[in-house]
């Protein structure tokens, strides 16, 4: 029986041409009240789009989710990252008071949700994206809003990303996360075909006036400085011109994906990281590469190679979250590397922690299947009567997934994942971050 289109997969579907603003926006509690408890799920047509919940949630845990109530009122300057010619150094300085993070957590449409920042950062990464957010469909669907943007106190520092193609939508939204985050992000990257019916994303580089609008909007109008993620054109001039661009309408940071948009699939192309030197040497503002990261050596080629201020990795961490703590699964270890050793962690031990902040954090329940099939899948190989049943399920209980992890260590399968012994780890973490 075929499964119901989840709720994202619709929403990123409709077309973003503009349409009136707004439906009464609620406040997060309201949802709250309304969850019900893991242990049975209710009945719904589209059983992944459920909210997951934890009936023992406090009161205080609940109150750490935003408040999208109202849309924030300004506080002090607005545009003043755009103004005056102390704008770099106004970007430096906001960059400086986060602490200049270096590892950081890329955008995933449904898979950099809260609960996987949180374990992420409990591993190494030192910022974060949220997924990409449609802003029409933020501004006018309560339900989406919601459920789709959450955070935490500690879910520090936080790129809160937008597509968009109309800068009064694209301001609306982000007025409601600015007090919530550290920058909003517009996304000028996504390659997809969504992205290209939409007319969003890396498809707007064609219409280079139009992206210049939409970041002068958010300069000149926002609390939080405005980044940018890009990917490149086929020729480098094209993409110093972008990145240029870019800077002078406001941008205050500017995260390179340095393949093109045709170069959709990350095994095949490598990025290109003189591409993302080029733009490091040609802009005054911090700049963050994406691309080719795997493991830490990774990490640390690239900012030797480009001089970047940070690296974001996106599909690595799907399969390995504790990537940025130095562990790397066994397809990254060569035969050779005689001081790689089992690093005592691996993804059951993973899903098991997520989960945990899942039951702290809601979140919808196709976002913890996702997550569970990514990071199981060395294990679903092994056993993959396991998998079966997990995709046999049309409603999943945390009971259920627990088991889950328990049966495949009964079966007696175990992936470990690697680390360096413990002296080269340390010298080489140090080394990355003191890069």
């Amino acid at each position: 029986m075929n499964k119901p289109k989840p709720l994202v997969s619709a929403i990123l579907n409709l077309n973003l041409h503009p349409k009136p603003l707004f439906s009464n926006p609620i406040h997060l509690m309201a949802l709250t009240q309304t969850r019900t408890t893991h242990s049975d799920p209710p009945q719904n047509d589209a059983e992944d789009d459920v909210l997951c919940s934890n009936p023992e949630q406090t009161q205080e845990e609940q109150s750490s989710s935003p408040s999208l109530d109202e849309t924030p009122s300004f506080v002090g300057s607005p545009g003043k990252y755009l103004t005056g010619v102390s704008r770099f150094e106004r970007a430096w300085a906001h960059w400086t008071k986060l602490g200049r993070p270096k590892l950081i957590v890329a955008p995933m449409v449904d898979n950099s949700e809260l609960p996987f920042r949180m374990l992420c950062r409990k591993y190494g990464a030192e910022a974060a994206y949220t997924p990409m957010l449609h802003s029409r469909i933020f501004n006018e669907n309560p339900k989406y809003r919601s459920e789709e943007f959450t955070t935490c106190k500690e879910d520090r520092p936080l790129f809160v990303q937008f597509c968009a193609n109309d800068p009064d939508i694209l301001l609306e939204a982000a007025r409601r996360v600015e007090s919530h985050c550290d920058y909003v992000d517009i996304n000028l990257g996504c390659p997809q075909r969504i992205a290209r019916r939409g007319y969003y994303g890396a498809f707007l580089m064609d219409n280079l006036p139009l992206v210049k609008s939409l970041v002068e909007k958010l300069a000149l109008n926002l609390n939080v400085p405005v980044s940018c993620k890009i990917r490149v054109f086929p020729k480098l001039e094209d993409t110093l011109k972008y990145a240029k661009m870019l800077e002078d309408a406001g941008c205050s940071l500017l995260a390179v994906h340095g393949r093109t948009r045709d170069e959709k699939d990350g095994k095949k192309f490598r990025a290109d990281w003189n591409a993302i030197k080029a733009v490091k040497n040609e802009l005054r503002i911090p700049v963050l590469a994406n691309g080719n990261i795997r493991h830490m050596d990774d990490v640390r080629n690239c900012l030797e190679e480009t001089g970047v201020d940070g690296v974001l990795s996106a599909e690595t961490l799907l399969e390995n979250p504790a990537l940025f703590a130095g562990f790397r699964t066994s397809n990254w270890v060569a035969d050779n590397e005689k001081d790689s050793i089992d690093g005592k962690l691996d993804q059951a031990d993973l899903v098991v922690q997520y989960l945990k902040l899942c039951e702290k954090y809601p979140v919808p329940w196709r976002m913890i299947r996702s997550h569970v099939h990514k990071m199981l899948g060395d294990w679903f190989r092994v056993q993959p009567q396991v998998r079966e049943e997990l995709n046999a399920q049309s409603r999943l209980t945390f009971e259920f997934l627990y088991f889950l992890v328990d049966q495949l260590r009964e079966l007696g399968v175990r992936v470990p994942l690697h680390q360096k012994d413990d002296a080269s780890a340390t010298g080489n973490l140090a080394e990355v971050i003191n890069i």
